[in-house]
């Protein structure tokens, strides 16, 4: 079993721990949360608001919002060097934890919130590790959903403002469609309900389909029906697709400020 630190546990640290332990990928008792006050964590997981005394962990996850990154790099300072530091830290670059903490390999990791269930998707770049440290954080994210390693750098913004942020646009969209429908007459309640139920049946489709998602739309939409009749709108001068394509950029190029600031 692994050694954990896991400093901080927000909504996706906690998130992750708890998908850990109820998949029983970590024993409760080798995690330990490092927390400014108290914390909900999974039943045996020790919390301490100072790093434990003795040997270091095999990992320490950095789990805390990017600002906070320089007040959380003294804490290890005189501890040795850390086997393992995986970091969750939007727009926080490699250069920039290697500059604060001292680690034979330093792993990115973009998860998002489905990995509670199971369900998410947890991106990784590491130039700089080995295979054996690729494989061990592998080993570690697979109980939490999909695993992809991004070997280029340059893309990895833009796959967190994709599979980190996209659960949020996703959810949004979810919001407005049951709220359009509530604005011309359905229950609110029946709306949501059947917003999120037509959602979640479509992406499971969609995962499972040996088609694309533009494919199985068109499969949906009869020709001259109704489906075809709200699709044309959505693809009129492709005005969903150069919606989201601003929101990517919007979040993308946020990341790109953060670690402007965490390089300083």
């Amino acid at each position: 079993m692994i050694r954990l630190w896991q400093i901080g546990c927000g909504n996706m640290g906690g998130a992750m721990l708890a998908r850990w332990i109820g998949a029983g990928a970590l024993d409760p008792g080798d995690v330990t949360v490092i927390v400014r006050s108290s914390a909900e964590v999974p039943k045996g997981v020790r919390v301490e608001t100072a790093l434990p005394q003795g040997p270091l962990p095999d990992i320490l996850l950095l789990a805390v919002k990017p600002y906070q990154i320089d007040a959380v790099a003294p804490m290890l300072d005189g501890r040795g060097r850390l086997p393992l530091l995986v970091s969750i830290l939007a727009g926080v670059e490699e250069a920039a934890l290697a500059e604060r903490f001292d680690a034979t390999a330093i792993v990115r990791a973009m998860p998002n919130l489905p990995v509670r269930l199971g369900s998410g998707v947890v991106a990784l770049s590491s130039p700089s590790a080995d295979a054996a440290a690729r494989e061990r954080v592998t080993e570690l994210m697979a109980p939490l959903g999909l695993v992809e390693w991004i070997d280029d750098v340059a893309l990895f913004d833009l796959v967190t403002a994709l599979a980190g942020s996209g659960p949020g646009f996703v959810y949004r969209f979810i919001d407005a469609l049951a709220g359009a429908a509530h604005s011309l007459g359905l229950p609110a309640e029946l709306a949501l309900r059947l917003a999120v139920a037509t959602t979640d049946g479509a992406a499971r489709l969609a995962a499972d389909a040996q088609v694309s998602p533009a494919e199985l739309a068109d499969r949906v939409a009869s020709k001259g029906g109704s489906t075809r009749a709200g699709l044309n709108v959505l693809d009129a001068d492709n005005a969903l697709e150069r919606l989201l394509e601003a929101t990517l950029v919007a979040a993308r190029d946020r990341n790109v400020e953060m670690a402007a600031t965490a390089r300083g």
